[in-house]
């Protein structure tokens, strides 16, 4: 069983500070929330932490503020009654106990002063809503009213209120919920699993942004397809990426069906996981068959077909980051590409592969070869061990002859020797296709293998093919 006096846990010069001022202020003061779960939990170095009052959170924390150092800058804003500041690299919160109300077509609530039990009612879980007093009085007593330390010793999710309401209210509590299972390995109690299926068509009043953000947490955690698996569950995916639910299920024709492409590709984000923890390898392992469904055909003489899934896919990416408020940067580029080139290194297993092919990989995934091999080793699903030991062993070959020809020929985030410049500087020329055209033609020259990746030979193919368009070189 868990201690209820945390005093010698609390030894941050900042607590010391904010007994001391709350006292001289009077106000009953609290840790909460947050940092509370994981001290309890043993996990230290947090990155923020939440203070609340019964009184004027702003005053409290200019004050605290101003006896630890006069030089931090108070953030505050009066409209929500919180102030916050950062000293030593942890972020602190200040709040005045409150209490809210929620109207049935707003997630906005109104809020009152209220006491620490009102403002502990309004926590999202029974997890998150223990508090730890630093009053002078009872320094490091846990205040405990909705039995959250049994809830965190027993590993469940549970609210303090009714769940219906509380997920009604806030709809985002429903994707914390599934968050927290994600992060913890906690189960979430059976009444609230339930009200989120039956309130989980309200998450569109909350925005994308908010979303997206909870939904990277439970990707970033060690059980990312759990996130999934209970947002399906409860309805909650459907309401935002109705594309992934398109991949659940398993069609049979003529007695043949093709692989439930949902749980395959979660059984490849899972497999992802394992070897990376970069966000965006895993958005590429959850997209990578995305375009499947609209891409499915039944043939009876192979059964079914997903022809060029890899392309539609890759068009899809942008689309669906945008919708989906995700970065339109270099990492969802980064996405499209392994989306597209996905299908592409097993090819290279074959006993007899041109050198040429090889280096267009090599061109075409860059500086994401890696991320590229990490996730199509993913894909190896089969449960049939002679099939997943010989797919293995071909993605090693594939490997050896990635890195033998790399070595040879210099191909990844190779730039061709003659660029723009260099052509327009030699036959003098401006902005035009004849640029493009001998461009292309040396690029392609030095993949197929028909000159090295040398400058002087790059420089005499140029010459000659600006004597086949008509161009004069500069003397």
């Amino acid at each position: 069983m868990m201690k209820k006096n945390y005093a010698e846990a609390l030894n941050l010069r900042v607590f010391e500070q904010i007994k001391d001022t709350a006292k001289n202020l009077g106000y009953p003061t609290y840790v909460i929330g947050g940092f509370v779960r994981d001290l309890l939990l043993g996990k230290e170095n947090p990155k923020d932490i939440d203070i609340v009052c019964k009184g004027s959170g702003i005053d409290l924390a200019l004050k605290v503020a101003e006896n630890l150092d006069s030089k931090i800058e108070v953030n505050y804003f009066k409209n929500f009654g919180t102030a916050m500041f950062k000293y030593h690299d942890v972020e602190y919160e200040f709040v005045g106990a409150r209490k809210e109300s929620y109207r049935s077509d707003s997630r906005k609530p109104i809020v009152e002063d209220g006491t620490l039990e009102d403002d502990q009612k309004r926590r999202d879980f029974t997890i998150n809503a223990l508090a730890i007093s630093l009053n002078e009085s009872d320094f490091g007593t846990l205040v405990d009213p909705f039995d959250g330390l049994k809830d965190l010793e027993n590993g469940i999710i549970r609210t303090p209120l009714e769940p219906e309401i509380t997920f009604s209210d806030d709809p985002l509590r429903m994707m914390r919920a599934i968050r927290f299972a994600c992060q913890l390995g906690f189960q979430i109690e059976d009444s609230c699993f339930q009200a989120i299926g039956k309130v989980a068509n309200r998450l569109p009043i909350i925005s994308q942004e908010r979303v997206i953000t909870e939904v990277n947490k439970m990707i970033l955690s060690d059980r990312a397809s759990l996130g999934f698996k209970l947002m399906e569950k409860t309805g909650l995916l459907k309401e935002f990426f109705p594309e992934f639910i398109a991949l659940k299920g398993v069609e049979i024709r003529d007695g043949r069906g093709h692989k439930d492409n949902f749980y395959h590709t979660l059984e490849v984000l899972d497999n992802v996981c394992k070897e990376s923890d970069d966000l965006w390898l895993r958005w590429a392992a959850i997209m990578h068959d995305i375009a499947k469904p609209p891409t499915k055909r039944f043939d009876k003489k192979v059964g079914w077909t997903f022809h060029g899934h890899e392309f539609l896919g890759s068009k899809m990416v942008p689309k669906l980051f945008r919708r989906l408020k995700l970065p339109l940067n270099d990492s969802m580029k980064m996405v499209k590409k392994l989306v597209k080139l996905h299908l592409r290194p097993i090819v290279l297993a074959q006993e007899v592969v041109t050198d040429s092919a090889i280096r267009r990989l090599l061109f075409d995934a860059g500086e994401d070869l890696e991320s590229l091999l990490i996730l199509c080793e993913a894909d190896i699903t089969t449960k049939n061990e002679y099939k997943s030991k010989k797919y293995r062993d071909n993605y090693r070959l594939i490997r050896e002859k990635l890195k033998d020809v790399e070595e040879r020929d210099q191909i990844r985030n190779w730039q061709p020797p003659i660029d723009g410049h260099e052509i327009m500087k030699t036959f003098g020329l401006g902005q035009g296709r004849e640029i493009g055209i001998i461009k292309t033609r040396i690029r392609e020259a030095i993949l197929e293998g028909d000159i090295t990746n040398d400058y002087q030979e790059a420089k005499n193919l140029m010459l000659k093919i600006g004597v086949e368009l008509g161009l004069k070189q500069q003397s």
